[in-house]
């Protein structure tokens, strides 16, 4: 077993993407059940093919950039075994001239603590990507503190979906999943009880903007990405935050394969983001959180 240590030539990258996911495993398993990818796809427009963990570092490399990769743990909700945190960690750990590789847990299995420890010590993941909709759990209970603090101690990053998703529209009921439970706002509790946690909301929390910006704005480890939402659409409330206040907490995110980089930076230039925040944006801010060496 190789655990992951990163190799990433930071003062030669032209971005890092913090939000990658890993849909597909090298056996061909896909991390959601047929009926919610055919969803998605819809949603996001998005027929094309999943790339599996290889290529998609293939693919950053070609464009200089480094890449946080993770896929979601929903077995509970689901009823749908995911793919295997372990193994992203040793795709990373091959390709860690350009990947970072973040676990994902299920925090209702009921070993779920253990879990977390084992692909921290034994595989060297660098953060744990949360989805309260998709897992089916309102993060500022207090039965999940145990986990929090796991990830405290070890001086991992928690990144958590917030806002609205696009898995499940369109489907009957939404197929069950409860969008309150993205509100960042339950997120803040988090945030003031494990105050050295560094937590990412990602994307943009429509129509929650004004929660995320004020838990950010308040609680100084908290972290904002940009992924899942070409840039011409985002608030203006968020481009004024990225601009100033917030502007050392704000991260580059794709949401790859469902949005590509390419896209996220074409569309950029039609955004008020001044350029004197984007190298922060691009590459500044995701290699000061993570810790990495330039």
């Amino acid at each position: 077993m190789t655990r992951y240590e990163p190799a990433i030539d930071v003062n030669a990258l032209a971005a890092l993407d913090v939000h990658v996911h890993i849909e597909v495993d090298d056996h061909g398993h896909a991390s959601l059940p047929a009926d919610l990818v055919d969803a998605a796809s819809k949603y996001f427009s998005a027929d094309g093919p999943r790339p599996d963990l290889d290529s998609i570092a293939a693919y950053y490399r070609e464009r200089n950039m480094a890449a946080v990769v993770f896929t979601v743990d929903a077995q509970t909700q689901l009823q749908h075994p995911p793919i295997d945190s372990a193994e992203i960690a040793a795709g990373a750990a091959r390709n860690n001239d350009v990947l970072v590789p973040f676990g994902s847990v299920d925090p209702r299995r009921p070993d779920a603590v253990d879990r977390v420890r084992r692909l921290i010590e034994d595989h060297g993941v660098r953060g744990f990507k949360f989805h309260p909709t998709v897992q089916g759990f309102d993060p500022s209970e207090e039965q999940f503190h145990a986990l929090y603090g796991v990830l405290q101690d070890a001086g991992v990053v928690a990144l958590f979906h917030t806002g609205q998703t696009g898995i499940g529209a369109g489907m009957p009921g939404g197929r069950g999943f409860l969008l309150g439970l993205s509100n960042p706002m339950l997120l803040d509790p988090v945030a003031a009880t494990f105050p050295d946690l560094q937590i990412i909301m990602a994307h943009p929390s429509v129509p929650w903007q004004d929660e995320a910006l004020s838990v950010a704005t308040h609680k100084h480890n908290t972290w904002i990405d940009l992924s899942g939402w070409s840039p011409k659409y985002f608030p203006e409330s968020l481009v004024r935050a990225a601009n100033s206040y917030l502007k050392t907490r704000i991260l580059f995110g794709s949401d790859f394969p469902l949005l590509t980089p390419d896209r996220w930076l074409r569309d950029v230039a039609q955004t008020a983001l001044k350029p004197e925040v984007m190298p922060g944006i691009l590459k500044d801010n995701a290699v000061r959180l993570l810790g990495l060496r330039g």
